[in-house]
């Protein structure tokens, strides 16, 4: 079953609670997304352990439930 948008942004801003989240359906099949993510909370950690942070907020739903998300990640 495909995740909303919307859940997809409640569960980053849980986990990033400073976080700003843009989420956009790549595919219109609620199966595909990119999010764009910016935190301060990113700040000096490279673009690798910012990524993981995101992809910890989304837990084991990633290869599940959501199929396909492409990631930008910036410091605020």
């Amino acid at each position: 079953m495909p995740m909303a948008a919307d859940d997809i942004a409640a569960l980053i801003r849980a986990a990033i609670p400073d976080a700003i989240v843009e989420i956009t359906d790549l595919a219109g099949d609620g199966d595909h997304y990119a999010a764009r993510v910016v935190s301060p909370s990113f700040a000096g950690k490279p673009l690798r352990q910012q990524h993981q942070a995101v992809y910890a907020a989304l837990g084991t739903r990633m290869g599940g439930e959501l199929h396909a998300l492409q990631l930008k990640t910036a410091a605020a």
